[in-house]
């Protein structure tokens, strides 16, 4: 059998691999399977700005109700604002049309179950069965067939929801939001604006192909040269489906999901919000967060790369804050997913509690020089067979010791190989990564 579903959802280039004969087939079954499960069943579906978006909600639209099933259409909205809105209306499911942040050309389907969270891996499975084994399915007639409506005005029951988990306004605060020309480009101004802070935007004139294009969360240096520019307090990207965050303080620094981790994991056990002192991270955080949570009392749990490990583990252990370098970050008290946009507010509202501003909350954390290498493959599963990779790993790790580390993994969700090496001296390990990276690209191109 083949695989539809990787870490998360179904993802590739749209009309390529995502075909609307893809996309219609797995919403049959989809749709199916929770015809199997619940009475009238009904499924919300939401996209971002992408120009293929359309077509591909035309197609999960046709598969659904071709099953009996039906559909609510969201409009352009974040992801987590699916996962909230499938928790909290009486849907069956939700769908979410996004690639995240890859480029516009890319798209992806990623399912929601009622409660909010990513479909189990067992419900993946039956459904990439149901498509892998021709099954007949049916087509119901008559009052069977599914009915289609949209709802705009969904979304506003979310931002609602955000203001919510915040004590403080932010009357006075003069910050930047990069919307990346994605599904926030609405919704961030709205949330900020009616929290009361002064908002200046950019990145926010979508046109179905500058998603993600040289802004957002992947490249904060253009929200940093506006914040510094413009004297503002600070500056918060997302990205294209904005379940990732990355804030930049009034000098342009950049604050990534290590130090949001440290600041908002300092204050939540310093208030007895931090159930057993623990932090969920994953093995790409760098060693300063380790040691400024050893410096707090706070024990960092790592998991393999992927919010969906982050959150298993979250759940395992009952622990309510965890997330990723790249953003994602979790506050599982009130989101069941990561939420650029709830993480943003959050952040923001601790300073306001605290008293502090960006640039001085940041220094809980001193990082070590990391440098990552993103590296186009062939094939990208012959990584875990190579003995040359393997070899060439083994000699860096050799010399770095126990003063840095080495990580290369595949991505989960593109045909790359991710190095990342970490130590003392950046011009050494910047060496050691172009030195991996080389034999990768030699390797398995």
């Amino acid at each position: 059998m083949g695989k539809l579903f990787g870490t998360d959802g179904i993802r590739g280039k749209a009309n390529e691999f995502l075909t609307p004969e893809l996309v219609y087939k797995i919403a049959r079954c989809a749709g199916y399977y929770f015809t199997q499960n619940w009475d009238n069943p009904k499924i919300l579906i939401g996209k971002d700005t992408r120009i293929s978006g359309d077509m591909i909600e035309s197609a999960l639209v046709l598969g659904f109700t071709s099953v009996g099933v039906d559909v609510i259409k969201l409009g352009v909205v974040t992801t987590p604002a699916v996962a909230y809105l499938t928790k909290n209306t009486n849907a069956s499911a939700g769908v979410m049309i996004s690639a995240s942040h890859n480029p516009m050309e890319d798209n992806g389907i990623k399912f929601f179950s009622n409660l909010g969270f990513k479909l189990p891996d067992e419900v993946e499975d039956k459904i990439e069965e149901l498509y892998f084994s021709e099954k007949p399915l049916p087509y119901p007639t008559g009052e069977g067939v599914g009915r289609v409506w949209e709802d705009l005005t969904l979304k506003d029951r979310y931002i609602e929801y955000l203001k919510t988990t915040v004590k403080n306004r932010f009357d006075n605060v003069k910050l930047a939001l990069d919307c990346a020309n994605g599904a926030v480009y609405q919704l961030a101004p709205e949330l900020f604006t009616g929290l009361g802070a002064k908002v200046h935007i950019i990145n926010n004139q979508p046109d179905g192909t500058n998603i993600n294009a040289d802004c957002g969360s992947t490249h904060p240096e253009r929200l940093a040269a506006y914040v510094k520019e413009q004297g503002l307090d600070l500056g918060f990207a997302f990205d294209g489906d904005a379940d990732r965050l990355i804030a930049v303080d009034k000098d342009g620094e950049v604050i990534d999901g290590d130090y949001i981790l440290a600041i908002c994991g300092k204050y939540l056990k310093g208030v007895g919000k931090l159930p057993e002192n623990v932090i969920v991270g994953t093995v790409m955080a760098n060693l300063g967060f380790d040691i400024a949570c050893q410096r707090e009392g706070i024990k960092p749990i790592k998991t393999k790369v992927g919010d969906r490990y982050v959150l298993e583990e979250m759940l395992k252990g009952g622990y309510t804050l965890g997330g990723e370098q790249s953003g994602h970050i979790i506050f599982l008290e009130y989101s069941t997913t990561g939420d650029g946009l709830l993480t943003a507010i959050q952040l923001l509202d601790i300073l306001i509690s605290t008293g502090q501003t960006l640039d001085r909350a940041k220094t809980i954390l001193q990082k070590l020089p990391q440098v990552l290498v993103n590296v186009k493959v062939g094939n990208k599963e012959k990584y875990h067979t190579n003995t040359e990779i393997a070899k060439v790993v083994s000699e860096v790790e050799d010399v770095l010791g126990q003063e840095g580390r080495v990580l290369v993994r595949p991505s989960g969700t593109e045909n790359l190989i991710r190095v990342m090496v970490e130590g003392k001296d950046y011009d050494k390990i910047q060496d050691y990564a172009e030195k991996i990276a080389s034999v990768i690209q030699r390797e398995l191109a």
